[in-house]
């Protein structure tokens, strides 16, 4: 059942990190009944988002077949070993003109829950001029939700940072109560815990 609450929102899932740090490709480890890149998928679809781009690096031909079943668009980065700005870039052009507002989000996070994208999607439609950030806890986490205007600031040599500090003034944060908007996965440790976190009590 979708939880669509309006249109006009796309989303970026970034997914051409290197995953250095997990030693091998952590959007294809297993986490629940799927994957890590799947759970992120099927958080965004369930929440209604009908315009999904997700970046992958030159060298991710496996990710991009793993994900051939949904309904989403797959686009290669081409800015060989570029940072999550050049990914962010490579997904916001290919996005359709029809977007006003764009979540960027991340194989990092994949435990946060279909509620916050449907708050983030609702906060739009309320203050569709806003940067709205998702806070647990009083912490900012991820994913973010940036206007298409906005979004359009980013060019060569900035980061998605340069965008939110730009003007305080536009930044709108979104109280979740939902822990996963903070939960990142860089490590074989953070894996292992987010897997633990799953697991049935």
């Amino acid at each position: 059942m979708s939880g669509k609450v309006c249109g006009n929102v796309a989303a970026i899932l970034l997914a051409a990190g290197k995953s250095r740090r997990m030693g091998l490709c952590k959007q294809l480890l297993p986490l629940g009944k799927g994957t890590v890149i799947g759970r992120c998928l099927d958080t965004l679809v369930a929440a209604g988002v009908d315009d999904v781009v997700v970046v992958i690096s030159e060298e991710g031909h496996e990710v991009a077949e793993t994900i051939r079943a949904y309904p989403v668009r797959v686009v290669i980065n081409p800015d060989h070993g570029g940072d999550m700005a050049s990914s962010v870039r490579a997904g916001r052009d290919a996005i359709t003109d029809e977007a006003t507002g764009v979540i960027v989000s991340l194989c990092d996070f994949p435990l946060v829950s279909m509620g916050t994208i449907i708050s983030l999607i609702a906060g739009h439609g309320v203050s569709p001029g806003s940067i709205i950030i998702p806070c647990h806890g009083e912490r900012r986490g991820h994913p973010l939700l940036f206007p298409r205007e906005i979004l359009d600031e980013l060019a060569t040599g900035m980061i998605l940072r340069d965008l939110v500090r730009r003007d305080p003034n536009r930044i709108q944060l979104l109280d979740v109560d939902d822990p996963g908007v903070l939960i990142d996965m860089d490590t074989p440790e953070d894996y292992q815990r987010i897997c633990g976190m799953l697991q049935p009590a």
